[in-house]
């Protein structure tokens, strides 16, 4: 049975915010991630993508540069507002 573009997002982010601050994770990463957990047969590269862009478009992830592109949690300025 096939996982949803929904599902695979929650799972990335929930990885994401795991190791937030102690790994940087690749849209690679976590691609190879998810097809681990769910199975070839059940995840694809393309529903992965999807779901990369699910978490960008709706700003929970942000792509974040450190020689290299990485996904990873917004950051939030110290004089911003609560």
């Amino acid at each position: 049975m096939s996982v949803t573009v929904e599902v695979l997002a929650e799972d990335m982010y929930q990885m994401v915010a795991e190791t937030q601050g102690k790994k940087n994770l690749k849209a690679g990463d976590l691609t190879k991630a998810m097809i681990a957990k769910h199975g070839e047969g059940n995840c694809t590269k393309d529903d992965c993508k999807l779901a990369i862009r699910l978490l960008m478009e709706s700003s929970r992830c942000v792509y974040s540069y450190f020689g290299a592109s990485y996904i990873t949690l917004p950051h939030k300025e110290a004089s911003a507002p609560d």
